[in-house]
């Protein structure tokens, strides 16, 4: 049956109009998706992240997870971001050698025959000039720069140029190669603008983050990303804690800085990886906060001492001792007349806290400690045979030098290494006060031993914490039948000692 015409018009009026109005809220919505990305976050809880994201009240308005633009932090930053440049002067042998120590180039071509041969070794020697790059930013209006130790370390003249153009010479007032901060100082006409320094303990994994530095030579670079993760270990000190940021750092950006949405200095720009992307590592600013005033002063860093040498604890060690977790640090050896020593506390103690503070591991340990006062009295708390115990530690000043023989007949195998006594020469020999112990002369290829991590000329001091005087002690306690699936061993390696744990057949 057909639709009567009165009723048909009303009914395509009534569709249109819905089509429009769904077409007017399709619109609507793209062009709020493209002016202000929420990342699908309701505008009171998007507003929260990003003030989060700074620790403090931002610069600019944000309406999302992000601001509409970075420009007005860039430019109220650019000016405290200084371009550091170097000259270095190295000696280059003239004998066909780069500097680098490779062969010179035309000895891969031609062979070092008798003509280059006496042609370079002819040359004299020369001293070429090298000149690098860097970044730093400005901590006071009168001139004292943060930057990285590696920039002006060995520099025989340090420039340092303005945002405004203006260039100045510059002095090393201090520098600690150990967290590579280095703090400078250039003589200004007048007062400068000053980064204002924020606290890097509150950023979190995922807060923006801005890097201003001079990549490659182009001056005030800025680059953006965020906290990819935080106190990270890379190897390059016994200090590291550094921020992972994917803001692009690049050469040239080292010693630059890392700036919260707040405008607020977090970290130092110091590494990247070679070759990957979006990785890179800065210097949390409260590490350089803590040791500004000894860079000031003295030019170098005072750090806490406690007198121990210490070791993380392993999953087969934690079996070994029976901890019920891996946390702590397991003291391997405590330095006679030391704090530590005259404190009470013995090796085989694991310490969890110093200070208040808790201990996950030993690289912490060193952090915590690094950073106490020298001459303040703190508490250790420590596990001693299951049970805990606190001691009150005076902390000493830490040292630069401080760091953490023939086969006999009579020697035995087990666990696929072999030892013998500690004769006095062998002590002699490997700096032992005296012949205690007994010596490491061979592991095999695949052994338990090996598998332990145990090598030739180890000196074993102790089984299952007994002391281990001489080879009848050795097989003594390593024959012992224990319901234990592994056997904790405290060698001697070097000048250090570690605990490892042989597993049992």
């Amino acid at each position: 049956m057909k639709m009567d015409f009165k009723y048909r018009q009303p009914f395509f009026m009534v569709l249109l109009i819905l089509l429009i109005g769904f077409f007017a809220v399709s619109v609507a919505g793209v062009l709020r998706f493209s002016v202000g990305p929420s990342m699908g976050l309701a505008g009171s809880d998007s507003a929260a992240v990003s003030q989060a994201a700074s620790g403090a009240k931002a610069l600019f308005p944000v309406s999302g997870s992000a601001p509409f633009s970075f420009a007005d932090l860039a430019e109220k930053l650019s000016p405290v971001v200084v371009n550091i440049s170097t000259t270095k002067t190295f000696k280059m042998e003239g004998r066909s050698r780069s500097p680098q120590g490779n062969a010179h180039p035309f000895e891969r071509f031609f062979g070092e025959d008798e003509f280059f041969r006496r042609f370079f070794e002819e040359m004299p020697e020369r001293e070429l000039k090298q000149r690098s790059l860097g970044s730093g930013f400005i901590i006071s209006p009168d001139g004292y720069i943060f930057t990285n130790n590696h920039v002006v370390e060995k520099a025989e003249k340090i420039k340092v140029k303005l945002s405004n153009g203006k260039e100045y010479d510059a002095t090393v007032k201090g520098r600690d190669s150990r967290t590579d901060i280095a703090l400078i100082k250039i003589n200004p006409e007048g007062s400068l603008p000053t980064a204002k320094l924020g606290d890097s303990d509150k950023l979190r994994v995922g807060d923006w983050v801005v890097a201003i530095g001079n990549p490659f030579g182009l001056d005030h670079t800025v680059t953006v990303g965020i906290v990819s993760a935080k106190g990270r270990v890379i190897g390059a000190g016994p200090y590291d804690n550094f921020i992972q940021t994917d803001a692009s750092i690049n050469p040239g950006n080292s010693g630059g800085p890392l700036i919260n949405l707040a405008g607020e200095v977090v970290g130092i720009n110091t590494a990247i990886v070679a070759h990957g992307q979006g990785i890179g590592f800065a210097i949390p600013v409260n590490m350089a906060r803590e040791i500004l005033d000894d860079l000031k002063a003295k030019g170098k860093v005072t750090r806490g001492w406690l007198g121990v040498s210490v070791q993380d604890i392993t999953d087969d060690i934690a079996k070994g001792l029976k901890l019920k977790e891996q946390s702590g640090a397991l003291v391997t050896e405590v330095f006679d007349g030391d704090p530590a020593d005259k404190a009470g506390i013995k090796q085989g103690d694991i310490i969890k806290e110093v200070d208040g503070k808790a201990v996950r591991d030993t690289h912490e340990l060193l952090r915590i400690v690094a950073m106490v006062p020298v001459g303040k009295k703190v508490n250790v708390k420590i596990l001693r045979d299951g049970a805990t115990k606190d001691f009150q530690v005076n902390v000493a000043e830490r040292e630069e030098s401080k760091e953490l023989a023939s086969a006999r007949k009579d020697t035995k195998e087990n666990y696929g290494m072999t030892v013998q006594e500690v004769t006095p020469e062998i002590a002699r020999r490997f700096g032992m006060p005296a012949p205690t112990g007994v010596f490491v002369t061979q592991v095999k290829e695949g052994s338990d031993a090996e598998d332990a991590g145990i090598q030739p000329q180890d000196v074993v001091l102790q089984i299952n914490k007994v002391k281990i005087n001489n080879l009848k002690d050795y097989q003594r306690e390593i024959a012992k039948k224990t319901t234990e699936d592994r056997i904790l061993l405290l060698i001697k390696r070097g000048r250090g000692t570690y605990y490892v744990a042989i597993r049992k057949d």
